[in-house]
Formats: structure tokens, C-alpha cells, sequence
């Protein structure tokens, strides 16, 4: 931050924030595609104390990073976060909006929460153990407060897009067609979402990013809703989903709810507040849609690093979860035995081999360069040694599973072309609904070539040992 932005926000704050005598320190907390925040430290008649400072990139209104819907905008955001805090969703106060005149860009200074917002701590830190078991049913009382806002009587109706499930499906389909990358589970389920469409439901406001991450947690429980950027006016059901989807469990497939939970906690809480009554198979729609988005979204990340703007080594294995997700539509829609492949007795004369050349660099990054770093070069460090397994994984059991991929789809279609064209074939079909979703030789490729896929990709998520289960 610039001498000159500092003096800016400085003279903004003494001006705007009652009892404000000056401004102690800023420090940098992340910086997304769009967005940053800051952690102010003022002075005050009571000593120094914190506010957070959310603000736009360079100062201006950009794409959120999953590149498939406009950020609402942080003005936008801001009275989407005092209306929540109205109706008793736990909520920072929002203390001023930046305007044009103060020469900072878009965004809005609130109070600052103290509290846990990474997924894995709240899953997994006996920190949180005495509030997991209630953080389900919390989650449930918030989203039922959060759809009974008042759309027109906030005027959100006027700054909000409308948003209808066909309308995202698509839309999030059309977005991954343009990679131009045969995905044939992607596709598959893209079809059963859009013939499994909720035939009724109610529109209200929907968070949208609704999820272990985006929650702030302390001893007491969630004290903060994060990350209104992508909200807009839909389905509700749509916020239980996502809440619900694996990627967002943390590794506990066992516990639903953002990896805390059960449903039945969730339902509990939300029927609570609400009138609705939620129906399961509605929520297991947006549940579905949730993975069929990530997996394109991890897509979307890869993209970023071929075409920029970001090159970090963080990109192209962010899309390597793309398995991750696919492997969840495969338990949630198609669920049955999968066939993993024994890893191949492998002699290799080479001294030294290539293997142990990948496994050296690899121990160098997680030991030498983690040790030696902090912040974001020890992270990138870490996800650069995962990326190396990946290709050792690869180098043990890709060859067979192209090999077994190449030969279920020549069955499949009775040909013997190669396979990019094959994978195209299967897309291709599947697009223009020439392939029914009901074909069981497919359903067995798709169940096979995900889970062995992901078992290059990242043999360790949870939703492979659900894929395993399954006995024949």
C-alpha cells in the first residue's frame, strides 16, 4: 500500500469512523482475482482497535475467479452484509462504504471478527470440538434467515441477477465447452441435471458461496457469513446444496454438513426459522450441481495458467481436482462397483531412474524449500510437490488406464479409433442426447475412468474410498 493510499484511507477514517483519532497500521490479508482485504489498526478514545478494509482490485470492479459470474460489487456486498445482519444472520457491522470523492476505489470498511475460517481446522482442531455438533443446525437457522430477506424492500431486487437452475446449468455447461477438453462425466452430468430440473420452487435471495470456508468459527460457534460476492436471486435450495457438497466436507464423506453435520441437523435448524419444508432430492439437485460446477470451475483455474493472468504452479494443480468433483457426481448419480487397477511391477535399469529423479526434487521441495520459507512460497512449495506426485502416479498406472479407457470405449462404439476421438465420440453423443444416460456399458466406462483418473490425481479424497465401497 502506497504512502500516498495510506494518507487517503487515514484522512477517510478519522472523517467517517466515529471517535477515529488516526490510523495505526494496515496489513495485507489475501488478494484474489477481484478483490483484497486489509486488517486496519486505529486509535481511538479506548486505545487501538481493529477494522477490515474490503476493497477492489487497483480499485475497480472485476470478474470473480471462477470466470462463470460477475462479483455483485463491493457496494453491493456491503448492504448485502448490513441486511443479513438485520435479520439476525451473525454479520460484521458494516462502519462506511467508500465513495468516488475519497480516492480509494470501490469497497466498504467494516467491524473486524475474530475467528477460524479455514475448512480442515474447523473439521479436524479439538479447538472446535465442542461446537461442531451444532454447527449444522446453525447453518440451517442462518439460510433460513438469509431467504426470508426481503428482496424488493432492500432493493437488492434491483442490483442482483435472477438466476433460474436451467439457466446455471447451462451456463456453467457452455462455460466448460469452451475448453475444448472431452470430459465425458462433465457432460453426463449436465444432461441429468438438466432432466432432473426442480419442477416448483421458491425465489428468494441465495448467498451462493454458502460453505465450510466461507463460515467464520469460534468457540461460540459461526460469528460470521463470508464471501457475498457471487449472490443473486434463485432457488434457495441452492445454499443447502452447496453446504452439503464434498468438496467441502474436508475429508468426513461421513458428516455431510460442510464436514461438521448430518442433514437431518441441517433440515432441523432450517425448518426451525422457515416455513419450507425441505425436500431431499431437491437439495441433492443442487448438491449434484455443486460438484458438476467445481469440476468445471477447477477447469476454468487450469485455464488461467495456459492463457494467464496467473502462472503460479498453484493453477494447473487446482485443475487436476477436477477428478475430485467428478468422482462426487459419480457417487451421487450413477454410484456402483468401480474396478481400480493394480500398479504395475515396474524394473527400471536406468540409474538413476526417472522416478527417483521426480522423488528427489520432490523431498528437496517438501523439506529443504518448505523448511527454509513461510507464507505463500512454503504453500507453493507444498502444491509443487504434489504436483510431482501426480506424475509419479501417473508414470505407475496412466499407460494402463488409457490402455483399459481406449478399450471400453472401442466396445462401446465398435470402433477402432484412437482415443481422442473415441472421448469426443462419447462427449459428442452425449450432448446432442444420441447416447441415453441409461446405457449401462457407459455408466461403467464413466465409473471406472473417473475413479481410476482420480486415482492418479489424488488417490487420498474422500469420495474415492465412497466410489470403493460399493461392492458388485
Amino acid at each position: 500500500m502506497s504512502a500516498v493510499f495510506e494518507k487517503s484511507l487515514a484522512r477517510v477514517l478519522t472523517r467517517e469512523i466515529p471517535g477515529c483519532t488516526g490510523l495505526v497500521s494496515t496489513e495485507r490479508l489475501s488478494g484474489g482475482a477481484s478483490q483484497e482485504t486489509y486488517k486496519l489498526m486505529i486509535t481511538d478514545a479506548s486505545g487501538n482497535r481493529p477494522l477490515c478494509l474490503r476493497r477492489a482490485l487497483d480499485g475497480t470492479g472485476a470478474e470473480v475467479d471462477s470466470d462463470l459470474q460477475e462479483s455483485v460489487g463491493l457496494a453491493t456486498e456491503a448492504l448485502l452484509i448490513s441486511k443479513a445482519r438485520e435479520a439476525l444472520v451473525p454479520e460484521p457491522k458494516v462502519d462506511y462504504v467508500l465513495k468516488d470523492r475519497d480516492g480509494l476505489g470501490e469497497g466498504f470498511i467494516m467491524e473486524w471478527l475474530e475467528g477460524e475460517t479455514l475448512g480442515a481446522r474447523i473439521v479436524r482442531s479439538p479447538e472446535f470440538e465442542g461446537v461442531r455438533p451444532n454447527l449444522a443446525r446453525q447453518c440451517g437457522e442462518i439460510l433460513a434467515r438469509i431467504h426470508a430477506i426481503d428482496i424488493e424492500a432492500t432493493g437488492l431486487d434491483e442490483k442482483l441477477q435472477t438466476q433460474t437452475p436451467e439457466i446455471l446449468v447451462n451456463q456453467t455447461w457452455e462455460r466448460y465447452k469452451r475448453f475444448n477438453t472431452p470430459q465425458p462425466m462433465i457432460d453426463y452430468s449436465a444432461r441429468w441435471l438438466l432432466d432432473h430440473l426442480p419442477v416448483h420452487h421458491e425465489v428468494t435471495l441465495v448467498h451462493n458461496d454458502f460453505r465450510n470456508g466461507n463460515l467464520m468459527v469460534d468457540s461460540t460457534g459461526i460469528v460470521g457469513v463470508l464471501d457475498w460476492e457471487i449472490s443473486h436471486i434463485g432457488d434457495p435450495m441452492r445454499d443447502l446444496g452447496w453446504i452439503c457438497t464434498n468438496s467441502w466436507r474436508f475429508g468426513r464423506a461421513d458428516l455431510p454438513v460442510g464436514g461438521f453435520g448430518m442433514y437431518e441437523d441441517l433440515a432441523e435448524g432450517y425448518e426451525s426459522i422457515s416455513d419450507r419444508k425441505l425436500d431431499r432430492d431437491h437439495v441433492r439437485f443442487w448438491e449434484v450441481y455443486g460438484s458438476f460446477w467445481w469440476a468445471v470451475t477447477t477447469l476454468v483455474m487450469a485455464e488461467h495458467f495456459r492463457v494467464g493472468p496467473d502462472k503460479t504452479v498453484e493453477r494447473p494443480a487446482i485443475g487436476r481436482r477436477c477428478s475430485e468433483a467428478q468422482i462426487d457426481c459419480v457417487n451421487l448419480i450413477i454410484r456402483g462397483p468401480v474396478t481400480l487397477i493394480d500398479p504395475p511391477d515396474q524394473a527400471d535399469d536406468e540409474m538413476p531412474g526417472i522416478g527417483e529423479l521426480l522423488v528427489s526434487v520432490r523431498d528437496f521441495l517438501r523439506a529443504d524449500v518448505m523448511d527454509s520459507s513461510s507464507g505463500r512460497t512454503q504453500f507453493l512449495s507444498r502444491v509443487a510437490g504434489n504436483s510431482l506426485d501426480i506424475i509419479l502416479r501417473d508414470g505407475s498406472l496412466g499407460a494402463e488406464h488409457r490402455r483399459l479407457e481406449l478399450e471400453r470405449l472401442r466396445a462401446i462404439f465398435a470402433s477402432k479409433d484412437d482415443l481422442s476421438d473415441l472421448r469426443w465420440r462419447l462427449v459428442n453423443a452425449l450432448r446432442d442426447a444420441s447416447m441415453p444416460l441409461d446405457q449401462d456399458s457407459v455408466i461403467a466406462h464413466l465409473r471406472d475412468t473417473v475413479a481410476n483418473q482420480l486415482a492418479i490425481d489424488q488417490p487420498r479424497y474422500s469420495g474415492l474410498a465412497t466410489a470403493l465401497a460399493v461392492r458388485t
